[in-house]
């Protein structure tokens, strides 16, 4: 057993947003409008999320895309609901559920040991926790962290598996430096800040994407979570539960393995994780 010595911070860096002027919605509507067509309008659900290409981004125009939005769209579309995404601080996300300000949270986020504490629709994808380091560092393997300096996004699973202290799997590094999002995450690497970052394959395969001779993904994974859709729990169970059984539906019809492939996503690891 080893010994930790050392005390593992966390280095909050919080940024400041600027949010788009968005309608305050509380929740959905009793009555379905109908439009000036004589058509009727879908009811609004509003999902709460942070940037995390490439599961929700803005595009050129300026909307959000992503392989969250396309499933979510989907999704919300066969219950008879038009989604409408709030951009949020990512660290406050519980309190933008218990308040009312967003219905749900949605954007790669991860179950894991937080099962009990949302009502959750899922999982449905899987996502591995991956290491980034720039092409000439001497960071090889997982355990080669020991001793360095890691930049991850605030409040997600890769800080939570960091900072533990009674786990013989997790690398006893210097530091780990949490961000309010991946674009500081990125820019922490990129200017030398860190030795490393960590999270979500696919979000990090963005910035090696961009650069190939300047960044690698390490071979060895941290780990592989499940991604699901949070609600808080005085939300009404029963939607829930048919979000659920709508997302298996997708998986099973093709709907999620056809939008996942579009993003250049292993198929197989995302629909299962790899098992």
């Amino acid at each position: 057993m080893r010994n930790k010595s050392k005390r593992k911070w966390s280095w909050r860096i919080a940024a400041f947003m600027v949010f788009t002027g968005l309608l305050l919605m509380t929740g959905c509507v009793s009555e379905i409008p109908v439009s000036e067509t004589g058509q009727e309008e879908m009811q609004k659900i509003i999902v709460g999320s942070d940037r995390y290409e490439p599961y929700i981004y803005l595009d050129e125009e300026g909307k959000f895309s992503g392989i969250d939005v396309e499933l979510m769209t989907e999704a919300f579309h066969r219950m008879g609901y038009e989604p409408e995404f709030r951009e949020i601080l990512w660290e406050n996300k519980k309190d933008a559920l218990t308040d009312g300000t967003v219905d749900c949270l949605w954007g790669c986020f991860s179950m894991n040991g937080r099962e009990d504490e949302y009502q959750w629709a899922g999982p449905y994808l899987y996502s591995s926790q991956v290491v980034v380091v720039r092409e000439d560092s001497e960071i090889q393997t997982v355990s080669d962290l020991t001793g360095k300096r890691i930049a991850v996004q605030e409040t997600s699973k890769a800080e939570e598996y960091l900072l533990q202290l009674n786990n013989e799997k997790v690398p006893d590094v210097e530091m780990v430096y949490a961000f309010s999002n991946m674009d500081e995450v990125y820019a922490a690497l990129r200017k030398g800040y860190v030795d490393a970052i960590c999270g979500h394959e696919s979000a990090l395969n963005v910035l090696v994407e961009s650069a190939p001779a300047q960044y690698r993904i390490l071979k060895e994974n941290l780990f592989a979570v499940r991604l699901g859709v949070a609600f808080d729990k005085t939300y009404d169970p029963e939607f829930v539960r048919e979000l659920d059984q709508i997302l298996k539906d997708m998986m099973v019809d093709g709907t999620t393995a056809r939008i996942v492939e579009r993003y250049g996503l292993d198929v197989e690891k995302a629909l299962d994780g790899g098992d």
